[in-house]
């Protein structure tokens, strides 16, 4: 009995041995625990610039490359807006557009501009790629720039407004004083009215 007890008192006594950790074990197990957190901070990280990136505004729209898809609701009247566009992008040259036929009407119109009319194009015949007329606004040293198109049928050669650009969104004036159909297409001045609205508060005469 007193052996046993004795041995019981031993066993008591001993430490009970634990294993030992490598310090390269800790180094790498550290490492790793460091590089986890640093990825997950990256990827969070990119996950809130996506969703914080800004939209693009239709207000901001630069004059001189308007995108005419953020103008158009119908996907076809924008391809045709850029066919206008690129259709008359000679005339931002006023001397290339008087080469051509257009003359000075004597139109000058608050929220307009400057009206130059092909006389020959004036008919029944409504043409996105020739326009009858121009539509320019003087820059600040007094020299023409393009700011819009504008498509011109006789009242008497069409009862109703004329068919025009694919969908609703064009806006035809039965203007009784000139005798004509009238639409305008702002493919060169941003617009905050509409693309096709008559008058445009970005132009201002001088």
């Amino acid at each position: 009995m007193k052996h046993l007890i004795s041995a019981a008192e031993n066993c008591e006594r001993e430490p009970v041995a634990t294993p030992k950790i490598s310090n390269s074990f800790k180094r790498n197990a550290s490492l790793f625990f460091f590089a986890t957190i640093l990825c997950t901070g990256l990827f969070t990280g990119c996950q809130k610039q996506q969703v914080q990136k800004p939209q693009p505004d239709v207000t901001s729209v630069n004059d001189d490359n308007i995108d005419m898809e953020s103008l158009a609701t119908n996907s076809i009247t924008a391809m045709e807006l850029k066919r206008a566009h690129r259709a008359t992008e000679r005339y931002q040259d006023i001397n290339n557009a008087i080469a051509d036929g257009y003359i000075d009407i004597n139109v000058v119109m608050p929220n307009m501009g400057y009206h130059f009319q092909k006389p020959s194009l004036v008919d029944s015949i409504f043409d996105i790629t020739q326009p009858e007329i121009l539509v320019y606004n003087k820059a600040q040293d007094s020299s023409f720039k393009l700011v819009a198109v504008e498509y011109a049928i006789p009242l008497d050669k069409s009862i109703e407004a004329p068919k025009g650009f694919t969908g609703k969104q064009d806006i035809w004036d039965p203007n009784a004083d000139f005798g004509l159909w009238l639409l305008h297409a702002w493919v060169w001045k941003f617009n905050p009215d509409g693309v096709f609205n008559p008058t445009n508060p970005n132009v201002h005469l001088r």
